[in-house]
């Protein structure tokens, strides 16, 4: 084995409306939703399920007991998918039903889980326009965590580059598609803030990206395309998102396709040694209470633990970390849920020639 990187990557951290509420700095409750019109009903929600949940929490009380995972030293890199602004301003986006915010104080949340990178290119990021676009930016950047996906002109479509030790690098490039629910109005332009938003996944796409991308990169960078593409609920994976997961691994040098919008964990593929995450799934929301769809489970997710050695560019280890959501905060999942997402992801990725196992240590242990 030569030089590796190893990844942390999560899918969608949700930590506005009800969460925002819990945190030492609780925001403006007021929601402009069809049938809910104050963040702090998703807090009453989730108490009927499991009792009182306490008020002005520590930092790191949603990251709960996978805090210390989170934080350890062997992890060079960690990215997740940020659905919700950072502001105490701005105003809702006119027309759309849902809008995520988190106090700009809350921010050492994030902090505390020590995230690198966060994608922006997502269906909540400008849920309070370009003015609360602007503040989420502006408060990342103060905090330390690089973003991509998002930024006040055309640099939205510039990757965050992460230095670690030696000459490596971690490049993510961050994408929205719009089979996501992201209004192609959001995409940024010359002369206005927004989003790195694609509309189709085709092949002038992927060759965008890899123009994008060969400016950039060196040979001893890893590289992570995180994208938010198609729904909420389901598991069946597009043709569309194959095909372009493919060609940015052909033609694009991509070693990691970050895939999230799903909430649930979806099929996992590994391609010509590069590891494809379709859905990466929940990590953090306020769902605690909302009854509908529950056969899917979505109050377990998973971290993912991803190393790559950048000498031969091939995936050497894929292991996750099952989580269950509750009171607000990350927990173990328990031995029966371990059994039940291991089973469910096996059988998803089968068609791709993967299979997912319990580990000797906990954890799920990803073949292929």
């Amino acid at each position: 084995m030569g030089v590796t990187v190893t990844s942390l990557l999560a899918g969608d951290v949700m930590t506005g409306r009800g969460i925002d509420q819990i945190l030492g700095q609780p925001g403006d409750p007021t929601l402009y939703e069809a049938h809910v019109r104050d963040a702090r009903d998703y807090v009453a929600l989730a108490e009927r399920v499991f009792g009182d949940l306490p008020r002005g929490v520590t930092p790191g009380y949603v990251w709960g007991e996978l805090l210390p995972f989170l934080q350890a030293e062997a992890i060079d890199v960690t990215i997740v998918n940020l659905e919700t602004a950072i502001t105490d301003g701005g105003s809702p986006w006119p027309g759309k039903g849902i809008h995520y915010r988190m106090h700009p104080d809350n921010v050492s949340s994030l902090r505390a889980a020590s995230i690198d990178v966060t994608n922006l290119a997502n269906n909540h990021a400008l849920d309070w326009s370009h003015q609360g676009l602007s503040q989420t930016l502006d408060t990342l950047k103060g905090a330390g965590i690089a973003v991509c996906g998002a930024g006040a002109d055309v640099g939205a479509r510039t990757p965050a580059v992460v230095g670690l030790e030696g000459d490596r690098r971690v490049v993510v490039l961050g994408i929205g598609v719009t089979s996501s629910g992201i209004p192609l109005e959001w995409r940024a332009t010359k002369t206005r803030s927004g989003l790195f938003v694609v509309d189709q996944l085709s092949d002038n796409t992927v060759d965008d990206v890899a123009t994008l991308l060969g400016g950039i990169v060196t040979p001893s960078d890893l590289v992570v395309v995180s994208v938010h593409w198609g729904g909420n609920w389901g598991y069946p994976i597009p043709e569309a998102h194959r095909r372009f997961a493919h060609g940015l691994i052909d033609r694009a040098g991509v070693h990691v396709v970050h895939g999230h919008s799903s909430h649930h964990p979806l099929g996992i593929e590994v391609y010509r040694g590069a590891p494809i995450l379709y859905g990466c799934g929940d990590l953090i929301n306020d769902y605690e209470g909302i009854g509908g769809q529950e056969r899917y489970r979505s109050e377990l997710g998973a971290l993912y633990l991803v190393t790559i050695d950048l000498t031969s560019g091939a995936l050497t280890r894929l292991e996750l970390v099952p989580t269950r959501m509750r009171r607000f905060r990350l927990q173990n999942a328990s031995s029966e849920e371990q059994s039940w997402l291991a089973r469910k992801l096996s059988s998803e990725s089968s068609r791709f020639g993967v299979h997912v196992e319990e580990g000797p240590n906990g954890g799920l242990v990803v073949r292929w």
